[in-house]
């Protein structure tokens, strides 16, 4: 049994980011940094899928892929969904 069967943070999480590749890769345009929000995306699934992710690589990764394309307008929904995502496994706030 994963993290993802017991935890609704990493479902969300595998949602999340399932969707957006999803949309990536229907996206039309190249951009020079695709291969890196690629590259993130999977790494995201798949420490979604492995279990409890790791929050610092977790922020990591989702700044990679910010930076990757957060420009392609296109996208910004699914990478709004993945980083409320990756905020759920947050500190919590005082």
């Amino acid at each position: 049994m994963t993290g993802r069967d017991d935890d609704p943070r990493v479902t969300e999480l595998c949602t999340a980011v399932s969707r957006l590749r999803r949309e990536l890769a229907a996206h039309p345009a190249e951009f020079p940094d695709r291969a890196i929000a690629e590259d993130e995306l999977a790494a995201l699934a798949a420490m979604a899928t492995g279990g409890m992710p790791e929050i610092p690589r977790l922020r990591r990764s989702l700044l990679l892929i910010a930076g990757a394309i957060g420009s392609v307008s296109a996208l910004s929904r699914g990478l709004s969904d993945v980083r409320e995502a990756v905020d759920l496994f947050g500190e919590p706030r005082h």
